[in-house]
């Protein structure tokens, strides 16, 4: 009997430290990571529309900066930046998703940011589509290939009522214009998709030889559309589409705000997510993006199980690569928070 409970012993004292796998993508010791650093540029559960700044060196583990202050007070919406033709960075917002136009600034260094123009789409011009005068989250991304950009974001077609608030969200479709320089915008705006189902929190990427579209399925989940308020994915081999494959679910449900970095050795993708009302955040993690995807542990706050972390009350923005100088400049002149 003793020699059993000691083997039983034993065997709890060795799970109990067992230390579980590492997710991919991560930089063996002595090699040179591929991409160096990271920024999320995010908002705040407390201070909703504006604008904060997070960093990594290996994109799982995270820190605020600024003593989690404002980078940039003027900045309003659901940030998210992009590098553009000229290697400066573009920044896009709006003053609230009831707002008619969209707000563009521009930095060097991801420190000092100016204006760089408002762009105001005639919406009435949607072909086959009759939309309500709002702008929910735009994003910018600029197409090597055409040397354009793509401006997306979301646009309901109908109000929600007290006795179907759902109407609303379910009614959101992805819209888009192109341009050169982010100052002169095409006269019409198209839709993305040709699906009949809610989107929104749509960005583009241009990778592995395809474009790659991440979505919010904003229908709300039920057993007849079990693929609801989820993050997945669809691939084309052309920027406008048609995107297809559109992917089962990569997050469980009520996630939102999906965010796509390369790891830092290049050969694996991460993909994060918002558990929303800044619940928490998800990571799900693939060697290819048309997957397979799997989740990773994280925000127990359980050091044996979390792969990754993050500060808390963290709400949706966006992520981008940084080279380790651009990294070393944002924490000297912001400071980085230890918690």
């Amino acid at each position: 009997m003793k020699k059993f409970l000691c083997i039983a012993l034993s065997a709890f004292c060795l799970s109990s430290l067992a230390q579980q796998p590492n997710p991919p993508g991560q930089v063996k010791d002595g090699e040179k990571s591929v991409n160096e650093a990271y920024l999320f540029a995010h908002m705040t559960h407390e201070d909703y529309g504006k604008l904060y700044y997070t960093v990594s060196l290996d994109g799982l583990h995270w820190k605020r900066l600024n003593n989690k202050k404002r980078v940039f007070d003027e900045y309003r919406g659901h940030p998210d930046i992009v590098k553009g033709h000229d290697g400066r960075y573009y920044i896009a917002g709006n003053q609230s998703d009831d707002a008619k136009e969209i707000n563009i600034w521009v930095s060097d260094d991801l420190i000092a940011w100016n204006k760089h123009s408002v762009f105001t789409p005639d919406l009435k011009k949607t072909p086959n589509y009759k939309p309500l005068q709002r702008i929910g989250a735009p994003k910018i991304f600029y197409d090597q290939a055409s040397k354009h950009y793509v401006v997306t974001w979301h646009t309901p077609h109908l109000d929600g009522t007290k006795e179907d608030a759902e109407r609303y969200w379910a009614s959101q479709r992805t819209l888009y214009v192109t341009s050169k320089d982010l100052k002169t915008f095409s006269e019409i705006p198209n839709r993305l998709f040709s699906w009949e189902m809610g989107t929104i929190d749509v960005f583009l990427r241009n990778a592995e030889g395809k474009y790659w579209a991440i979505i919010k399925d904003e229908t709300y989940p039920t057993l007849d559309w079990v693929t609801g308020k989820t993050i997945r994915i669809a691939s084309s081999d052309k920027l406008f589409g048609p995107y297809e494959n559109l992917s089962a679910p990569i997050s469980p449900n009520f996630r939102e705000a999906p965010m796509l970095i390369p790891s830092p050795d290049g050969k694996a993708w991460y993909l994060y997510y918002e558990q929303y009302p800044g619940v928490s955040y998800g990571l799900s993690v693939a060697k290819e993006l048309k997957g397979p995807w799997y989740q990773l542990s994280g925000y127990t706050f359980f050091a044996d199980w979390d792969k990754y972390s993050m500060p808390t009350k963290l709400r949706h923005g966006c992520m981008i690569t940084l080279s380790l100088a651009e990294y070393d400049k944002l924490v000297q002149h912001f400071g980085l928070v230890e918690e």
